[in-house]
């Protein structure tokens, strides 16, 4: 069967252009994974790697839709190529079929790595250069009723509740729950 594996960074981006190489490609079955990248952490990634089997032909627009890091694109090829499948990157014109294509594999995750890093490290010096101007604020904290959570952690304090189950109640994520813990001194 031909597989297609699609990626974009965010909701907001659009998977057209890759949908549409699928299309003219002929793919018969497509996973699309809107987050980042940055880890293999992608519920269409996982459940792709899941459905194949021997004979299928997994493609990608680019190598940098499947994995943003050489050592994450090898082991999801290497996981590809042990369940008898092969590995199909348009952009690159790369194929796993052939020992060149094995070996550009490499090469071309190590740039995909490289890409990522100039990007992060640019990111880095913009909002240093902003902070310097005094136009960079970072993320705006949460308000957070506070009386809520007083209550709440009380509650967790003495043993009525989990932390899980207060986190639920305050509508907070872990890092942001035991932040404000210390924060307030609770």
């Amino acid at each position: 069967m031909k597989v297609g594996y699609a990626r974009v960074s965010t909701k907001e981006q659009n998977e057209a252009r890759q949908i549409k190489l699928f299309e003219d490609e002929g793919i018969e079955k497509v996973y699309l994974d809107k987050q980042s990248g940055k880890d293999v952490d992608r519920p269409q990634l996982k459940e792709m790697l899941a459905f194949i089997r021997e004979g299928d032909i997994i493609t990608v627009e680019s190598i940098s839709r499947i994995a943003r890091n050489t050592k994450d694109l090898l082991t999801i090829v290497e996981t590809i190529n042990g369940k008898g499948a092969e590995f199909v990157s348009k952009k690159e014109a790369l194929d796993t079929r052939t020992p060149t294509g094995k070996f550009m594999l490499t090469v071309f995750g190590a740039m995909a790595e490289l890409e990522r890093e100039y990007i992060l490290g640019r990111q880095a010096e913009g909002i240093a250069i902003a902070k310097e101007r005094g136009k960079f604020k970072g993320k705006p904290k949460m308000l957070i009723d506070e009386d809520a959570m007083r209550r709440e952690c009380k509650r967790w304090r003495d043993g009525l509740q989990t932390a899980t189950e207060t986190m639920k109640r305050l509508n907070l994520k872990p890092n942001t729950f035991y932040r404000r813990v210390q924060e307030f001194k609770l």
